[in-house]
C-alpha cells in the first residue's frame, strides 16, 4: 500500500505556496490602474473563493480520491464532462507554470536587469526555470511537499515587512480610485475579480494529490479553508502597504513591484533583499504547480481517458512524463507570448490560466449539487448548507468568466474543442484494442 506523506502543514502550505507565490508578487503592477478600487475586487474575489473552497472541501469528503475537480465532475456526470473538465484544468495547470516561470524571471531582473530588457533572455530564463523545477519533482512527491512546506514559510517574511513598512510610512489616503476604463460598476468588478483570481488560483491544488494526504477527507477541508483565509490576509494588506508607497502611475510599468518599495524605504539591499524573498515565493508557488500538474494528467490516464504513458510512474512513484509533457507545453506558450514583454506575457497567461481554472470551480459547483442529492436520497434528510455553498460557488464562477472577456472566453472554448476531438481520438483507439 502506498505511504502517504502529507499531513495538514504540508497540505496547507501547499494550498498557501501555490496561491501565495506570482499572482501576489506580481498583481500590484495590474491593478495599479484601478488603486483603491482594487480593494473591492479582493473582498468580492475573497469572498467567492471562500465558497470555493468550502466546496471542494465537501467535495473532498464525499469523493476522495486523485484528480481534483477532474475526479469530482467524473463521478456526477460521467467520463465525457469529467474529460474536459479534467483537460481544461490540465492546461490550466501548466498555463499556470508558464506565468509564474515568467513573473519569476520579473524578480530575477533586479540582479540581472538584461532579463527584462531582452525579451530573448527572458524567455530562455523562464524555460530554464520550468525545467529546473520538473527535475526537482521527478525525485519524488516527499521532496517536493517538504520544500513546499519551508519556500511558504520563507515566502511569508517579505510580504508581512512590506506590508507593514508601507501601511506605517506611507499614506493609503493618497491612493486614487481609479475606473480606467470608464465601465459600469458591475463590468469594473468583474474585470477586477478576473484578474485577482489569479490570486486564488491554486486553492484546489490539495485535492489533486489526494492519496498522498494522511486521513484526506479531514485533512484537505481543512486545509483548503484555513488555506483561503490566510491568503486573503496577506493579499489585502501586502498590495496596500506596495500601493501606499510608489505611485500608481509608476506602479503599473514595474516588473518587480515588491522589489521596488523595498528600495524605496530600505535602499538598494533592502530591494535585493525583497527581490531574493520574491524569489523564494515564486519559487515555491511554481514547485505546487508543477507537483499537480503531473498528478492530475496521471488520474486522467488511470481512467483510460489520457494515453496510458501519463499513468506511469518511474522509480520514484512520479508520473515523470507527465511532468515532461507539460513542461514542453509550458516552453512553448513562454516562447509565444514574450514578444510584447514581461508585464504583457504574464497578463495574457494568468487570463488563459484562470478562465481555464475556473470552468472546473463552476463544474465541481454542479457536481457537489449532484452528488449532495444522492447522499440525500439515501439518508433522508436534505443538506441546506451545502447546495447554498454550491449555489454560492457557482455563481460567482460565472460571474468571473464574464469578466475575462470575448477573446479570452473563445480561446478557452477552442481548447476545450480540441479537448473533445482527443476524447473521441482516444475512445476509438481503446475500442480497437
Amino acid at each position: 500500500m502506498k505511504k502517504r506523506s502529507l499531513g495538514f502543514w504540508r497540505s496547507w502550505a501547499l494550498v498557501v505556496g501555490v496561491m501565495i507565490g506570482n499572482g501576489i508578487f506580481m498583481l500590484p503592477s495590474l491593478l495599479a490602474p484601478y488603486g483603491s478600487i482594487s480593494l473591492l475586487g479582493w473582498v468580492f474575489a475573497g469572498g467567492g473563493t471562500l465558497f470555493i473552497a468550502l466546496m471542494l472541501g465537501s467535495l473532498a469528503r464525499k469523493v476522495p480520491k486523485i484528480g481534483g475537480p477532474y475526479a469530482y465532475t467524473r463521478t456526477a456526470f460521467g467520463d465525457l464532462p469529467g474529460f474536459l473538465i479534467g483537460w481544461g484544468y490540465w492546461i490550466s495547470i501548466w498555463t499556470a507554470v508558464a506565468a509564474g516561470s515568467v513573473a519569476l524571471t520579473g524578480y530575477l531582473s533586479v540582479f540581472m536587469p538584461q532579463l527584462a530588457e531582452v525579451p530573448v533572455y527572458g524567455a530562455i530564463s523562464s524555460i530554464a526555470i520550468i525545467w529546473l523545477l520538473t527535475g526537482v519533482n521527478i525525485q519524488g512527491v516527499k521532496t517536493a511537499g517538504v520544500f513546499q512546506l519551508i519556500t511558504t514559510l520563507l515566502k511569508l517574511l517579505p510580504l508581512f515587512l512590506i506590508a507593514g513598512s508601507g501601511l506605517i510610512l506611507g499614506d493609503i489616503t493618497d491612493i486614487p480610485a481609479q475606473n480606467p476604463n470608464d465601465q459600469p460598476f458591475i463590468l469594473l468588478v468583474a474585470e477586477l475579480i478576473i484578474l485577482i483570481m489569479w490570486a486564488y488560483v491554486g486553492v484546489e491544488a490539495i485535492t489533486i494529490p489526494a492519496d498522498d494526504v494522511i486521513e484526506p477527507q479531514k485533512t484537505i477541508p481543512k486545509a483548503l479553508i484555513i488555506g483561503t483565509i490566510t491568503a486573503t490576509l496577506v493579499y489585502i494588506l501586502a498590495t496596500y502597504g506596495v500601493m501606499a508607497l510608489i505611485p500608481v502611475n509608476e506602479l503599473a510599468n514595474s516588473t518587480s513591484p515588491f522589489a521596488d518599495a523595498a528600495q524605496l524605504i530600505f535602499g538598494p539591499l533592502g530591494g535585493s533583499l525583497i527581490a531574493l524573498g520574491a524569489i523564494i515565493s515564486i519559487v515555491g508557488s511554481l514547485n505546487g504547480n508543477v507537483l499537480v500538474v503531473g498528478m492530475l494528467s496521471r488520474s486522467i490516464a488511470k481512467d483510460n481517458l489520457f494515453p496510458q504513458k501519463f499513468a506511469s510512474l518511474n522509480t520514484a512513484g512520479v508520473p515523470a512524463f507527465g511532468l515532461i509533457v507539460a513542461g514542453l507545453l509550458s516552453s512553448f506558450l513562454i516562447v509565444m507570448n514574450y514578444s510584447g514583454g514581461l508585464v504583457s506575457a504574464f497578463k495574457t497567461l494568468i487570463l488563459l490560466s484562470t478562465l481555464t481554472t475556473l470552468l472546473p470551480y463552476a463544474a465541481s459547483a454542479l457536481s457537489n449539487i449532484v452528488l449532495q442529492r444522492r447522499v440525500d436520497s439515501a439518508s433522508g434528510k436534505k443538506n441546506i448548507k451545502s447546495y447554498l455553498i454550491s449555489f454560492g460557488a457557482l455563481g460567482f464562477a460565472i460571474f468571473t468568466i464574464i469578466g475575462a472577456g470575448l477573446q479570452t472566453v473563445a480561446s478557452g472554448l477552442i481548447l476545450l474543442l480540441i479537448g473533445l476531438c482527443i476524447y473521441l481520438w482516444t475512445r476509438y483507439k481503446n475500442a480497437k484494442l
